[in-house]
């Protein structure tokens, strides 16, 4: 496997799906990166030699993109900052219910996690 930006990107996909397994970059940016690299959209990861691969790393540095290790901790640290402040928000995450408003009775299973069976329990 090829690695760009310290990512395994899978070789038997084309250079702009590859892309996207990088944290970070998109259908539109890893089309955009690869216009402006001026590879042939169609060519496979496992084509590219590694003077190629650090042409596209630099031009994701080059660019500004935020990627990886970076954006996590922007993320991360955006989501602390509304659960230390006690906005609606942040207790929404930390409670790990739906943030913008679904509703919770019926659906929100994905995010509430499988269903808790509470049950009585009787003396024999």
């Amino acid at each position: 496997m090829a690695r760009l930006l310290g990512v395994d990107i899978p070789n038997r996909k084309k250079i702009e799906y590859a892309l996207r397994y990088i944290y970070g970059i998109g259908p539109t940016r890893s089309k955009l990166i690869v216009e402006a690299s001026g590879f042939d959209p169609n060519r496979k990861a496992q084509d590219l030699s590694e003077q190629e691969l650090n042409q596209l790393a630099a031009l994701i540095t080059d660019k500004k993109f935020l990627v990886e290790g970076d954006l996590r901790r922007i993320v991360t640290g955006n989501l602390k900052r509304l659960q230390n402040i006690r906005c609606y928000r942040g207790l929404r995450h930390q409670r790990g219910l739906p943030v913008r408003g679904q509703r919770t009775i019926t659906n929100a299973r994905t995010r509430k996690g499988s269903r808790k069976t509470v049950g009585v329990i009787r003396k024999k």
